[in-house]
């Protein structure tokens, strides 16, 4: 094997892999716990036709499903995991396939358990919920009346249940075409060498001071989605098909509308965002201009967003260094915290190196009775040690909710996803400034990186974020969303964002279909509404005021088990009555001065 090909998975050293085996030791502990699904299915469906019997029975219904979901969750994560490791692994994809189907006909097998409970008598259901049998589950019950008006009869429920499976295949087509099936060219770095280009090390290269290697990385990335073009605009507009039948079966308003449902979030929260955004789009291009002119280029392009104003920032990390620094940046949160962190280290919850066939990206994953696994692609760049320190912060999220929660609870609101996370950035970020002091080329790297964290979260997930709603509003005029259409209307609202700062090159028209996460159903909004939350938070951390910090864990600690936007004000945050985002939009400017100093 070529030095500059990637590694098989089998060549990967052991301590740098996660240990599965502490879910499951071998696949015959798995298939044991897939048999088990019957009888717990089966416990679940007795209680059909009783759940207006009593207290007592509704308690031990809810009880029965909790059962049978977390046994589901625990197979689900363990077969996803061997899945993403090797997205070629034949073992791997059978197991991941059959949970997938299980639990599609499981979801149809069920589908009468909401409809009948919706169909209680509102005094009937009352009197349970004040009844110290239910008291527990008031507030998940609570939920599900919110939604009584948007759900089916059984037989409805029990059809969409049996089709989950089967309407989810544009996701897990587009996955295994863009990680299994393309292949990306071989470039030369700025040594001349042949390099492999892959979806885990194109932040390397398109980050590169050699403008040429930028340029190559670049084209190279998006001629290769521009072959399969045609494919990713059919599995997206499926998929945003799915998303807009669903919500007109259930007669929500739009499928916008159906996505903010479940967090309890105002339409116009999402579309304040975009207003908010829209506003401080001079701020962003005078950023741009100002990289502009320190990289002395007469028109900066869009693969030129990303490489270093310095030279000495083009720094590489070894893992071990990486794992210090994110450890040491977390100390502010106390004993506790760090220690868990170290737990992640020493017993293998992360996945770490880039291998051939594995997931690309970054995510934190597990459930309810599993470690909260991190699966990384680490290449050793500045923006790999901040990626540990993100999705660190996703598990320790995880961790805590789990710790403090019952299982009923324990899943926090998707709203609040990318708020840990992005906190835990903004603490190493504090923790390198402080480091560097005396270093101005690192303060630069390090403010620049901040900024252009902003930008790519608040900024660039917003133009995402506008992107997706514009799709989703196509499909519900019925206009097609053909690869043209969808390249066109993407190539303009990326001129929008950029303005005159940026010559966008014609390539950048396919990064659409880079992004997997506008298969996630309106979540790229939450990048930007959790940064800033999060620079709220780590502004109130790094104050040194226990009593800000003890209210930041609480919000760790709290799961599912309020609405979110009761959690974050709580917690010190204001979605309702403070505008979060003009404040970290500020804050935006503020580095940009700053930045313009330093260079001085």
């Amino acid at each position: 094997m070529s030095k500059n090909q990637l590694p098989e998975r089998k060549d990967i050293p052991q301590e740098l892999t996660w240990d599965l085996t502490c879910i499951y030791p071998d696949e015959a502990a798995w298939e044991n716990d897939f048999g088990q699904l019957d009888e717990l299915q089966k416990n679940v469906n007795r209680f059909a036709g009783h759940l207006a019997d009593s207290a007592v029975m509704l308690r031990d219904a809810i009880q029965a499903m909790d059962a049978l979901e977390r046994k589901l969750e625990k197979l689900y994560t363990y077969s996803h995991l061997r899945h993403d490791e090797d997205t070629g692994n034949a073992a791997g994809k059978s197991l991941y396939s059959r949970i997938c189907s299980r639990a599609s006909q499981i979801a149809a097998d069920c589908a009468w358990f909401e409809p009948e409970l919706l169909a209680i008598d509102d005094a009937r259901i009352a009197g349970f919920m004040d009844s110290d049998e239910l008291s527990f589950y008031k507030e998940s019950i609570q939920e599900l009346l919110r939604g009584k008006k948007y759900t089916l009869s059984e037989k409805e429920e029990r059809i969409l249940g049996a089709l989950s499976d089967v309407l989810g295949a544009p996701d897990d087509i587009y996955e295994t075409l863009t990680t299994a099936d393309m292949r990306l060219p071989f470039i030369k770095d700025q040594h001349g060498k042949k390099l492999e280009l892959t979806s885990g090390n194109y932040r390397k290269y398109i980050e590169s001071p050699d403008r040429k290697v930028r340029k190559r990385a670049f084209k190279g990335m998006f001629n290769s989605y521009k072959n399969i073009i045609h494919s990713c605009a059919a599995t997206l507009e499926n998929t945003v098909k799915r998303h807009v039948v669903t919500a007109r079966l259930r007669s929500y308003d739009s499928a916008l509308h159906k996505a903010l449902f479940a967090d309890e979030l105002p339409e116009k929260l999402y579309h304040n965002l975009i207003e908010s955004v829209h506003r401080s789009i001079p701020a962003l291009t005078g950023y741009l201009k100002l990289r502009q002119k320190v990289l002395k280029l007469k028109k900066a392009d869009m693969y030129d967003l990303y490489n270093p104003l310095v030279k000495q920032s083009s720094v590489s990390y070894t893992y071990e260094q990486a794992q210090n620094m994110v450890l040491e940046a977390v100390a502010v949160m106390g004993s506790e915290y760090q220690s868990v962190v170290q737990r992640a280290f020493d017993e293998r919850w992360i996945d770490v190196m880039e291998c051939r066939r594995k997931r690309s990206g970054a995510y934190s994953s597990g459930c309810y009775d599993t470690a909260p696994y991190i699966l990384l692609n680490f290449n050793g760049t500045l923006n790999d040690v901040f990626t540990l320190a993100h999705e660190m912060g996703h598990s320790m999220h995880s961790y805590f909710s789990r710790q403090n929660q019952d299982f009923h609870y324990a899943d926090y609101p998707i709203f609040a996803a990318e708020i840990a996370s992005t906190t835990n950035e903004l603490l190493l970020h504090d923790y390198l400034m402080k480091k560097y002091a005396d270093n101005a080329d690192m303060q630069i790297t390090l403010l620049v990186h901040l900024i252009d964290e902003v930008r790519a979260c608040i900024y660039r997930q917003t133009m995402f974020a506008e992107f997706e709603l514009h799709v989703h509003q196509l499909q519900e005029q019925d206009i097609p969303l053909t690869a043209d259409k969808l390249c066109d209307d993407y190539y303009e609202l990326n001129n929008r964002y950029y303005g005159d700062a940026i010559k966008a090159n014609d390539l950048i028209r396919y990064e659409w279909a880079r992004i997997p996460h506008f298969y996630y159903n309106f979540y790229v909004f939450k990048y930007a509404t959790g940064l800033a939350a999060a620079m709220k938070f780590a502004r109130n951390i790094l104050s040194g005021d226990p009593l800000l910090l003890e209210k930041y864990c609480g919000f760790l600690k709290a799961g599912g088990s309020a609405p979110v936007l009761d959690i974050l004000q709580t917690a010190g945050v204001d979605f309702v009555n403070a505008n979060v985002v003009d404040d970290a939009l500020e804050d935006f400017s503020s580095m940009v001065k700053q930045l313009k100093k330093l260079l001085k």
